[in-house]
């Protein structure tokens, strides 16, 4: 691989690999795209990134990084263009990485194991995910986005809620984001699909439904040692 530019390694439907997409559009950074298939992980993808062997991985100049909140924190202090994703103040900078890994561990987590169990393991993962997405209603009370008047880096991290959740729900037969119960979140989530850094660049409604139809279906075995 080349040394020079901007090569970034993703696949179509992460929303590890999206948040990096984004984050490269806003800052206006013209960079390569290489599709990986994480179910048949090429050579390229093992190379650069040995110890995780996942994507998104960015190579920038003949250096890779690997891991997307790691790789936002990179592209916003090497190009240093507004829109700043990070806040420039430290108290601020620590809250955005304490609530990006709550949403991660608290949010994501929770809602996958939602989509892919179903009877009381299912109604357990989606009260936890509804417990979680409680404390986030709360960070964004009086706010248009996690990053306070702009997209910011927590925005970016917790963007798969806007646009994949609303299918994890249909998939499942759940209900996590009524709006009644988190009306900033609601508003946050209008927001920030309606930015135009984030609207032109989401894979496809169909296409992930399905997706994480057979994902979910693939994986449920493994939350009932084995078997479903």
């Amino acid at each position: 691989m080349e040394k020079e530019g901007v090569k970034l390694v993703g696949f179509w439907v992460s929303p590890f690999a999206q948040r990096v997409k984004w984050a490269l559009k806003m800052k206006g950074v013209e960079y390569e795209y290489i599709e990986e298939d994480v179910w048949n992980k090429s050579a390229l993808l093992l190379e650069l990134n040995p110890v995780y062997k996942k994507v998104p991985v960015l190579v920038h100049n003949g250096k890779v990084l690997a891991e997307s909140r790691i790789i936002l924190e990179y592209i916003d202090e090497t190009w240093k263009n507004a829109p700043l994703l990070m806040p420039q103040d430290p108290y601020e900078r620590a809250m955005a990485r304490f609530w990006a890994d709550f949403s991660e561990k608290k949010v994501l987590e929770a809602g996958f194991e939602a989509l892919c169990t179903r009877g009381e393991r299912q109604e357990k993962a989606v009260s936890s995910t509804i417990e979680a997405l409680e404390k986030l209603e709360q960070v964004l009370k009086g706010k248009k986005f996690l990053g306070g008047d702009s997209v910011g880096y927590l925005d970016l991290v917790v963007g798969w809620l806007a646009y994949m959740m609303p299918i994890w729900e249909e998939l499942a037969s759940m209900k996590i984001l009524d709006s009644s119960k988190f009306p900033a979140l609601d508003e946050w989530i209008n927001n920030f699909l309606s930015h135009p850094g984030i609207k032109d660049d989401l894979p496809t409604e169909e296409k992930m439904k399905g997706y994480f139809y057979h994902l979910s279906r693939k994986v449920a075995p493994l939350f009932y040692g084995g078997e479903i």
